[in-house]
């Protein structure tokens, strides 16, 4: 079949790298991709809110499977409007329509939707400018930690925590008062901080059927044991050692099977995959967040686990068939190492050149943020290049990520030493 990635990360390298695999992939293609997808692809230069070009490139390149990578085309509406396309009717889609989307899409739905179907969360309110000196007093009555959750989309960047009940009443007031994400943070979600250790787990669904993935954890903060400004994700670890038989046994009886089912009661349109950020709480899970994609970076490790067959199961799923598939998985050790600009996440330069020392072998180079301009790999982006190492330990697989980076340079790079450290700690 002809199969169409929409985006241009680090996710969607890795998700054009897995489907290439299979035997069931005849022709793949990127919109817009990067400078690493066109090494398995063909890049379209369509960008993600262009769904008009979208859809004539689903019709130029007779496309059988869409596979829509990032949240911002989701939320808008993107699946929506292939759907209403008479033209369309027989393209497989993965990706939810809008109104499952609005899970990632709206914090204080999502919120609401967890209270309502029973899926374990912390304690949280909501807040706007007509409300904001509630919003205080609520921060006063708190015990610190606060966090602060701008309701859109902020890029994976809308999350603000801080041990200061003064700070964390001035984040409110960037927010809400000074836009600091735009309509994105016009309301915010001040939520009770759950003490623990976060993961992510990553389901498929054809909306009534689902798939656990292999889980994972990320790495947000820029600087070394966690410290500094939030990213989209520095690196990530799959396993994870305090994931284990019985706690994520909790995840799918607490957790993903009231997620489906009350996706099925609200009615949504959802087939593609759910994104659970959740905290592991004294053994039990609580659940921070829903996105309505695969995470970045935590693809990266995750997709290189999938033994089985990526393909059939996403035309499974766009079928509404996915109870027919098994999934596979391969027992070893991911963990990827993500390479950024210098300066990220604040103000960075792009077009910086990129050279390898020479080739990277014993680890998957997938690619984020580069661009191809006159033939020379350039930076694009931020997070620019992510290296997964694989290995039959934790050990094992950082070695082969680090070995990975150390053979790649540009002007100003940067990265964490210290991913998944925490995690040999904990025995590894």
């Amino acid at each position: 079949m002809n199969i169409l990635v929409i985006g241009s990360g680090g996710r969607e390298h890795a998700l054009a790298w897995k489907i290439k695999q299979s035997p069931l992939c005849e022709n793949l293609f990127v919109a817009p991709g990067n400078g690493g997808t066109e090494d398995v692809a063909t890049n379209l230069p369509i960008g993600v809110k262009d769904f008009d070009g979208i859809k004539q490139a689903i019709k130029d390149h007779q496309i059988n499977l869409v596979v829509v990578g990032p949240e911002d085309p989701l939320v808008n509406g993107l699946v929506d409007e292939l759907k209403s396309d008479d033209s369309l009717q027989d393209l497989q889609i993965v990706g939810p329509a809008k109104n499952g989307a609005l899970l990632e899409g709206s914090k204080e739905f999502a919120k609401d939707f967890m209270l309502k179907h029973g899926v374990p969360t912390a304690a949280a309110k909501v807040f706007d400018a007509t409300n904001i000196e509630e919003g205080y007093t609520f921060l006063e009555s708190l015990t610190p930690p606060y966090v602060l959750k701008a309701d859109g989309l902020a890029a994976g960047k809308g999350v603000l925590i801080t041990e200061s009940l003064e700070e964390a009443r001035q984040n409110l007031d960037d927010l809400i008062l000074h836009k600091k994400f735009g309509e994105a943070s016009a309301k915010v979600l001040i939520e009770e901080f759950l003490t623990g250790i976060e993961l992510s787990v990553f389901v498929l669904t054809d909306g009534k059927d689902y798939m656990i993935l292999p889980e994972a954890k990320d790495y947000k903060r820029i600087g070394e044991g966690d410290t500094g400004l939030n990213t989209g994700g520095m690196g990530a670890i799959s396993p994870v050692i305090f994931a284990g038989d019985e706690f994520m046994q909790k995840v799918e009886e607490k957790v993903v099977k009231p997620t489906i089912a009350g996706i099925q009661q609200e009615g949504m349109d959802y087939c593609g995959f759910i994104f659970i950020g959740l905290m592991n709480n004294a053994g039990e899970p609580y659940v921070i967040e829903y996105n309505v994609r695969m995470g970045d970076p935590e693809t990266e490790v995750v997709m290189p686990r999938v033994k089985s067959d990526l393909v059939s199961h996403l035309s499974a799923a766009a079928k509404g068939e996915l109870g027919k598939e098994k999934l596979e998985i391969e027992p070893y050790t991911a963990s990827t190492v993500v390479l950024v600009s210098g300066g990220y996440p604040e103000a960075y330069e792009k077009g910086k050149k990129i050279t390898f020392k020479q080739p990277v072998k014993n680890a998957v180079v997938f690619h984020a943020g580069t661009a191809q301009k006159e033939n020379q790999l350039v930076t694009n982006g931020g997070r620019v290049i992510a290296v997964t190492g694989l290995g039959k330990n934790l050990g094992e697989a950082l070695s082969q990520s680090y070995k990975g980076a150390e053979l790649i340079q540009w002007d100003e790079m940067n990265y964490r030493s210290d991913i998944g450290f925490d995690l040999q700690e904990l025995g590894q």
